[in-house]
């Protein structure tokens, strides 16, 4: 694993980079603002170019030399620092450009994804699969500890422009770790030798995926997670911001303790390997991530309860995502994954940008003077999650958990998501001989 080992510190070194600014970003914008939706449209600008782009991207991927894509994704991904660093010099950033930067940001990570997934199908045996994504979940959550607190620290001393500036850096170390490894080609197969033009390769991944029932339904119960998640997620740090009166150590400590979650989480996939059965931890996530997670957060009313649920929030993701990438990177011939993991990526985060566009406005103008002192949820929901600024962003939270497991549990009970593992074929699985007429 010598060669991934590489590129995987190469992506830490970037994440914690890319953590910093973000950070930054979120404090910055909510002090001109004030405004929930605004750092919805934020998230939105930068996800929704993502998602319709991935197929686009996972075509070019199977097309191209996977190295070169990746190293072309972090060099793209670095031009939003760098205007965002010459802007603040020149003191002309505002709130709009986070939009359209976000959406050069999104359209690059489009690439992102589906890239690295499939790399790591090619330079690594079939038994590491589940250890490999343990160790990317694992690399985003230990800069998820590090960078707002980094974020947090470095703001005092260098600004803004500052943390642009490390990002840039970082994005350049990145990029030396991929120049210096071997990412071996797949092996070409049928599908790849008959593939016609770029739009019908860009739809090659849906067909895929619709002709395998069982992997259908478990990608459909990732759009419904998706959906839920994104719904209560996104208000966390305005959440946060509001009931601590703009404590930006208290973000710092509660975006901080969603990496150690995940770290903790990664280090136990990583060395474990992960459930011999795969969809089971895949729902045993799903489980604890909305139970022990969001839904304590949305109840939380403090820090204390809010970092224990941050923890047990993101704990469970290197399991889940961990599990579930495995099992496709089992099931699909590495020559195809370009495609048809932008697919998934595609029909899994279709429905994020209608919570991300949701969520804002619902939290300003609905949920929040629902439960102000007099509002109309307040007398019958306050006992349970208090009320005043950020205690309707809570009551987001914990229906978006409650969703996340109602989700979990139906997915349960789906005989053909359940038996996924026996139904649907490995990609490298031998064809039984055709028996010899006697």
């Amino acid at each position: 694993m010598t060669g991934f080992t590489v590129v995987w510190v190469g992506q830490l070194v970037s994440m914690l980079g890319s953590g910093m600014t973000g950070f930054a970003i979120t404090i910055w914008a909510w002090q001109e603002s004030g405004q929930a939706t605004v750092l919805a449209l934020v998230g939105l600008s930068t996800f929704g170019p993502s998602v319709l782009l991935s197929p686009i991207a996972g075509a070019l991927i199977d097309r191209f030399d996977r190295k070169r894509i990746m190293m072309l994704t972090d060099l793209g991904s670095s031009v939003p620092a760098l205007i965002m660093l010459v802007l603040h010099w020149a003191g002309a950033l505002e709130i709009w450009h986070l939009y359209v930067l976000g959406a050069w940001a999104g359209a690059f990570n489009a690439f992102q994804f589906p890239a690295y997934s499939a790399a790591i199908s090619t330079m690594l045996p079939k038994a590491q699969y589940t250890r490999a994504n343990g160790m990317l979940a694992l690399a985003g959550s230990t800069a998820g500890i590090a960078a707002p607190i980094l974020a947090g620290l470095l703001l005092a001393l260098i600004g803004i422009g500052g943390i642009f500036v490390i990002d840039l850096v970082t994005f350049g170390f990145a990029v030396l770790t991929l120049a210096i490894v071997v990412i071996p080609r797949p092996p070409p197969t049928t599908e790849v030798m008959a593939r016609v033009s770029l739009w019908r390769d860009a739809l090659f991944g849906f067909g895929y995926i619709v002709k395998r029932r069982a992997l259908l339904h478990l990608q459909l119960v990732f759009t419904a997670v998706n959906l839920s998640a994104t719904f209560g997620t996104i208000v966390l740090a305005p959440m946060v911001l509001a009931r601590t009166g703009n404590d930006e150590i208290a973000l710092a400590s509660v975006q901080s303790a969603l990496g150690v979650g995940g770290v903790v989480g990664g280090l136990v996939i990583s060395a474990w390997g992960g459930p011999k059965r795969r969809i089971h931890g895949v729902l045993i996530g799903m489980l604890g991530s909305g139970l022990l997670g969001m839904m304590l957060m949305g109840v939380g009313r403090d820090l204390p309860v809010w970092l224990v649920a941050a923890f047990f929030m993101i704990v469970f993701m290197p399991l889940l995502n961990g599990a579930n990438q495995s099992i496709w990177q089992a099931k699909v011939a590495p020559a195809l994954q370009g495609r048809v993991f932008a697919a998934r990526a595609t029909v899994a985060r279709i429905t994020a940008p209608i919570a991300m566009i949701a969520a804002g406005p619902l939290a300003d103008h609905v949920f929040e003077p629902a439960m102000m002192p007099g509002g109309a949820l307040a007398e019958r929901l306050g006992p349970l999650i208090g009320t005043g600024p950020g205690a309707g962003m809570g009551l987001m939270m914990l229906l978006a958990g409650a969703t996340t497991v109602l989700i979990a549990l139906v997915a349960l009970t789906v005989p053909s998501i359940r038996a996924l593992e026996h139904t649907v074929p490995d990609h490298d699985a031998e064809v039984p001989a055709a028996p010899v007429p006697g």
